[in-house]
């Protein structure tokens, strides 16, 4: 009898044990899950070409991640459309975007702008209408005197300086309504500031509406060969691209985030982006912008 209490004592014991291990493993699982973060995600709209921005993203990704503490990743998104809708389902936390596509996705899910970029160190920049500099066309007024001979490209149907603004100056001088209905020859959408540049220099279209920064970012490189080409227009001033986060990021991580920026003096990063530097933005920076969206029937009052 005494050998069968000491069998079933030494059982509960095991038992316990047991039992105090597997609690300690749940709460080892527990312990090590919490101290997990997802990565901070980014989307980036595709002010160059796809996989021209690579290595400037792959050194900017590893600055924010020290920064913030957890892992950053950044994406180059195929098209501008692709980032907004990706900020407003809260696919992403922070998207670069431009400032037509930032007003839109301001309106529809509260996305905060909180940095931009300087070019020569001021947060502006122009759309500029460009020319081969074998045609004879000096101004927008030569340009226009025969548009039924031109053949003319806009950027991403959603870029501000490749799109909006210069859309806006043609309708107001009567031969574009859309991209069905215009005076041109033909109006096509390039998809990016750098493949409207290349398809002027290579005479593929006449002329073609760009990003004033990216456009001298993309001379200065040597992408294209500035003595092939001439700016015949120039827009008043845009405030420049920004990164914007979601409506509900907490204001240390917009802190943390702001100041890794304003510190980068990469030249890499700088390029990529036409900057010179980095400045705090707002929205009420865009509010032009907001503006010729609602003129256009982009966004609602």
């Amino acid at each position: 009898m005494r050998k069968w209490g000491f069998l079933l004592f030494s059982l509960t014991i095991l038992f316990i044990l047991s039992a105090c291990g597997t609690e300690n493993e749940n709460n080892n699982g527990t312990d090590e899950g919490s101290n997990t973060e997802e990565a901070f995600s980014i989307g980036v709209i595709p002010a160059q070409t796809e996989g021209a921005m690579d290595g400037a993203m792959d050194k900017l990704q590893a600055i924010l991640t020290e920064d913030l503490g957890r892992e950053v990743t950044i994406d180059v998104y195929p098209d501008y459309n692709g980032v907004v809708e990706a900020l407003n389902y809260d696919k992403i936390d922070m998207a670069f975007l431009g400032p037509l596509t930032y007003v839109i996705a301001h309106q529809n899910s509260g996305a905060k702008a909180i940095v931009t970029q300087l070019v020569d160190g001021e947060p502006f920049y122009h759309s500029y209408i460009i020319t081969h500099v074998d045609n004879p066309w000096e101004s927008i007024e030569d340009l226009l005197e025969n548009p039924g001979e031109v053949d003319f490209a806009f950027g991403d149907p959603n870029s501000t300086s490749g799109s909006l603004i210069p859309s806006i100056e043609l309708q107001d001088r009567g031969v574009y309504e859309s991209e069905d209905e215009y005076e041109f020859n033909s109006v096509r959408y390039t998809g990016s500031h750098d493949a409207t540049a290349l398809s002027v220099q290579n005479k593929q279209v006449d002329a073609g509406a760009i990003d004033s920064a990216i456009y001298n970012q993309l001379v200065e490189s040597g992408k294209i060969d500035g003595e092939q080409l001439k700016i015949i227009w120039q827009s008043e001033k845009l405030f420049q691209y920004p990164w914007t986060v979601h409506g509900d990021t907490d204001e240390k991580t917009i802190e943390t985030l702001r100041q890794a920026f304003l510190a980068i003096e990469d030249e890499e990063i700088l390029d990529a982006f036409g900057a010179s530097g980095f400045t705090e933005a707002t929205d009420e920076d865009y509010e032009s912008i907001k503006q010729a969206a609602i003129k256009q029937g982009i966004i609602k009052e």
